[in-house]
């Protein structure tokens, strides 16, 4: 099997949209600060390439400018790119595994850390 095609036809990717205020001068500084999103979709793909490719295309479709706010001030999201694409190895059902994080060797008590109690998890 190769490990970069999805047996089952179907890929995770997550993508990176940042805000913008259209008329700001700061929007090329890289040293500015920015709101982000980090979106992540399941796309039905033939491989990775085809995967990116739709991706690439979900991502584009929210980065119309807009007027934002009651001032209307020109504003837009703006795709920065995809941050993660993996083929999903097992067909879509409760329990299925569409992607791991693997973590280096780290203290038991960092571990915990990243753990949260069913509560913590409202947007």
């Amino acid at each position: 099997m190769n490990k970069n095609v999805s047996p089952v036809g179907w890929y995770v990717a997550s993508y990176l949209v940042r805000f913008v205020e259209l008329n700001s001068n700061n929007n090329s500084n890289p040293d500015s600060k920015f709101l982000a999103w980090e979106n992540t979709v399941i796309v039905r793909a033939d491989n990775l390439d085809a995967a990116y490719d739709k991706v690439v295309a979900i991502a584009m479709l929210d980065t119309k400018p807009y007027a934002g706010g009651p001032d209307a001030v020109p504003v837009q999201w703006l795709f920065e790119g995809v941050t993660e694409l993996l083929p999903i190895y097992e067909d879509l059902d409760d329990g299925a595994e569409i992607m791991y994080r693997e973590i280096n060797p780290t203290k038991l008590k960092n571990l915990r850390k990243l753990i949260r109690q069913k509560g913590e998890f409202s947007q």
